[in-house]
Formats: structure tokens, C-alpha cells, sequence
């Protein structure tokens, strides 16, 4: 059987198999419903806001990386207060000046309608390619319910298009269209640079053409604001990142980060990101797995070992997710990440132990994610290396 086969394991009763699906399918329209009520409402600016004062203070000469009340959020919970300043790179100034074009409240609109139209091609392309066989509906309603997602439109964050472009490589890179591949996937790292784990991982493999070709289009990226502004808005990046290490603790911080932050050793969720990282450059590097299976790997391993890995980001993971849709534990981790974020953040102030367990139910979602991914099979032959 192909590993792109969206079906029951061989050997799995069917009632069991049909009863999983219908409850995944019950969880995922209840969290739609909820949800919706939630986001469509207006319900202010939040990150949007943030991304509108960083592009504004750009274009006045100011520091796109300051905190500019009441556009900056101002996010409050029980043992926990923070700003929320732009953390993007600094090529965001230049691309968040647009969304000041208009009153924000109006732009904050187009980009949600922009990044849900996105979404839908994402769930487009991932079941015309994994749910030949009926099982298109059950990934689009799933799909449609990720906490990410309705995150993502509820902050007015720019994650989706990014997801677009990830999906799009990941298409590629099976067809072994090896350069086109590592433009979109530098375009992502451009952004998101914690995703410099994925063409890393692809060059120790020997899929060397697109490690390449995304580094190049990620510093090509990189340079504008260079040109621009000069080098003053990567020291001022710099030391907002540097210097935001408290956010760790948010319980939607899904990464190995989080972890250590709430159990109260930050160094140990730092020290098993690198542990993260070298062993997976390791296997990479000796073993030459697939390009899709070090794919996997590598955007699994770029949120879990990120300083800071939002449950937005748990949507990248769609690709990986749908892939490997046959391995029960998969639908753990589906159910898992659809549990609405507000669930989640009811968790803060609670005790330790509870925010660790139940209060860090993402970041166990991908914990279980990498166990599954590690006992499943080759999901494909290794192609030809380039």
C-alpha cells in the first residue's frame, strides 16, 4: 500500500476505524461552531495591531520593534503580563506598511479573508493529493478545525500564506522539482527563520539543490530591509528577540522551550532542543532517509525545538500529519491540536503539575507526533539526490 493512501490499517477493525472517524468528525464541527463565535465577532486587533504600529513606526524612521500603545497588545493572564511587539524579521516592515493603507480595522478584515482563501487552497491541495478515496471531506472539516487556524484569524497573524508556501514545497519536492521547491521553501525561512532546520536537513541528506536554493532566496529576502533601512533594524530585531524570553512560559508555546519554561528549568527545554537538533542532523546526515521523510522531520523539529513554537505553527505540520494519516497515533495528535485555544489558556494559574500535563496539551501533541514519526515506516523509496 502507498503511504499516500488515506485509509484503515490493514489490520485495524473496521468498526474501530469508523468510530474514530466519526469522533473526529464530531470534535471538529463542535470546535468549528464555537470557534466562529469566537473570531468572526469583532474582538480587536491583537497581533494584527502589532504589525500595523511596526510597519507604521518603519515608515516614520522609528523602531518597527518598539511597543506602540494601544496598537501593541497588552496581554494579560493569572502570573503572566506581557507586551506583544512585532518579533518578525525585519523584512516585515517593509510588508506590514501595507497594511496601513487603510484603517486597521479594515485591512485586519482583507488579511483574514486573504489568509482563510489560502487555507482553503492549502486543504485543496493536501486532499486532491492524500484523500483520493472519499476521505476528502473528513481532512477538510479536521482541517478547517485546527486551533491554529482559527488562532491564526483571531490574532490576524500572517502564518497561512506561509503554510501555502510550505504545502507547496512539500508537492515539489516529491515531484523533484528541486529548485522551485527550495524558492517557496526560502520564502518560509525568510519569515519564520526557525525553519532553517528543513534545508539543513536536506543538504545532510544530499538533497542538495534545494537546501541551496532556499538559503539563496532567504538571504536574497533578507537583504531588501538592508538596502532599505540599513543594518540598525537587525540589531534592533536582535535584541527584541534576545531579550523575549519570558514569553516561553505562554502555555500555546508547543516547543521543547515551553516545556522547560513551565516546569521551571528553562535550560533543560534549551538543552533538548539542541539534543533535538543533533540527533536529527545525525540521522539526516548518516542515514539519507527519503526527502520526504527528512521533510517531515525537519518541520516537526524546527517548532519543537524553537524558542518560541505557537500552535499557529502546528500548521505547518498539515503535510506531515496528512502523510502519515494511517498511523493511529496520528489522530491523537489531530484530535489533540483541535482543541480550541481558549481550553487550553483556562489552564493558566492553575497548578505547576497541571499546566505541565493537561495545560501543555500542544506541546504533547508534538511530542507524540515525533514518536509516531519515528516508529512509522519509510513513507516512501529515497529518491534520487540532488
Amino acid at each position: 500500500m502507498s503511504y499516500v493512501e488515506v485509509r484503515s490499517p490493514s489490520k485495524g477493525p473496521a468498526v474501530v476505524y469508523a468510530l474514530a472517524a466519526a469522533l473526529l468528525l464530531a470534535l471538529s464541527v463542535w470546535t468549528i461552531y464555537g470557534e466562529w463565535h469566537r473570531v468572526v465577532p469583532p474582538h480587536g486587533l491583537w497581533d494584527f495591531g502589532a504589525f500595523v504600529a511596526s510597519g507604521r513606526a518603519a515608515a516614520e524612521g522609528l523602531n518597527p520593534y518598539g511597543i506602540y500603545p494601544p496598537l501593541t497588545p497588552h496581554v494579560v493572564f493569572p502570573g503572566f503580563e506581557t507586551w506583544n511587539p512585532n518579533l518578525n524579521p525585519p523584512i516585515s516592515a517593509l510588508l506590514f506598511q501595507l497594511f496601513d493603507l487603510a484603517p486597521p480595522e479594515t485591512t485586519f478584515q482583507v488579511w483574514n479573508l486573504i489568509s482563510a482563501a489560502c487555507y482553503l487552497v492549502v486543504i485543496a491541495l493536501l486532499a486532491w493529493r492524500y484523500a483520493p478515496n472519499g476521505w476528502a471531506a473528513l481532512l477538510a472539516v479536521w482541517a478547517l478545525a485546527l486551533a491554529g487556524f482559527w488562532d491564526t484569524l483571531y490574532l490576524g497573524q500572517i502564518y497561512i500564506p506561509l503554510v501555502l508556501s510550505t504545502v507547496g514545497a512539500w508537492l515539489l519536492l516529491e515531484r523533484r522539482q528541486w529548485v522551485f521547491a527550495g524558492v517557496l521553501i526560502g520564502v518560509v525561512i525568510a519569515m519564520k527563520p526557525n525553519f532553517l532546520v528543513w534545508p539543513v536537513l536536506l543538504f545532510l541528506a544530499g538533497y542538495r539543490k534545494s537546501s541551496i536554493a532556499s538559503v539563496l532566496c532567504a538571504a536574497v529576502i533578507s537583504a531588501i530591509p538592508l538596502v532599505v533601512y540599513g543594518p540598525e533594524i537587525y540589531r534592533q530585531w536582535l535584541e527584541l528577540v534576545v531579550s523575549d524570553g519570558e514569553r516561553a512560559f505562554f502555555l500555546t508555546n508547543a516547543s521543547l522551550s515551553g516545556f522547560g519554561a513551565r516546569a521551571g528549568i528553562p535550560l533543560l527545554g534549551t538543552a533538548l532542543s539542541g539534543l533535538l537538533l543533533l540527533a536529527l542532523a545525525a540521522w539526516a546526515f548518516f542515514k539519507r532517509p527519503s526527502v520526504m521523510r527528512v521533510s517531515s522531520f525537519a518541520l516537526l523539529g524546527a517548532i519543537m525545538a524553537s524558542p518560541l513554537g505557537w500552535i499557529q505553527y502546528t500548521l505547518f505540520l498539515l503535510p506531515v500529519m496528512v502523510a502519515y494519516w494511517r498511523q493511529w497515533p496520528m489522530w491523537l495528535v489531530a484530535a489533540m491540536l483541535a482543541i480550541p485555544v481558549p481550553i487550553v489558556l483556562g489552564y493558566f494559574g492553575a497548578a505547576p503539575a497541571v499546566q505541565l500535563t493537561v495545560g501543555s496539551t500542544y506541546g504533547w501533541a508534538l511530542v507524540l507526533c515525533l514518536v509516531t514519526l519515528v516508529f512509522a515506516s519509510e513513507p516512501e523509496e529515497p529518491g534520487r539526490r540532488a
